[in-house]
């Protein structure tokens, strides 16, 4: 499958829903797990604003590549960020998927002082 790498570096990305389990089939509640780690993956839907267009994306990530609290609203950063066309039962799209999911906002990843 063909993979698309999605510059970021002109756009401003944006949460617009936190990050949830990614649903594999929606049947059986089964949920999504990458191929080669095993480890669960998420969708985050955000907003990417770049050259006056506002698009709203499913953008799936490793548990693991989820960094600081990303609640709605929250400036983020999107490493590895790459396009796969993609075609099934006559249906057809584009799913985003990036290696991580980092929040922007200064001291979102340190700990909390006790």
């Amino acid at each position: 499958m063909r993979q698309i790498p999605v510059d970021t570096s002109a756009a401003s990305v944006m949460v617009a829903q936190p990050p949830q389990p990614k649903v594999k089939d929606r049947r059986t509640g089964e949920l999504a797990v990458d191929v080669e780690t095993g480890t669960p993956l998420m969708t985050v839907n955000v907003m990417f604003a770049a050259s006056d267009t506002v698009e709203l994306l499913a953008v799936t990530v490793p548990e693991t590549g989820i960094s600081g609290e990303l609640t709605m609203g929250t400036p983020v950063a999107l490493t590895g960020l790459v396009a796969r066309p993609w075609e099934r039962d006559g249906r057809h799209g584009i799913a985003f998927r990036a290696v991580a999911v980092t929040s922007l906002v200064e001291g979102a990843t340190k700990p909390k002082a006790a």
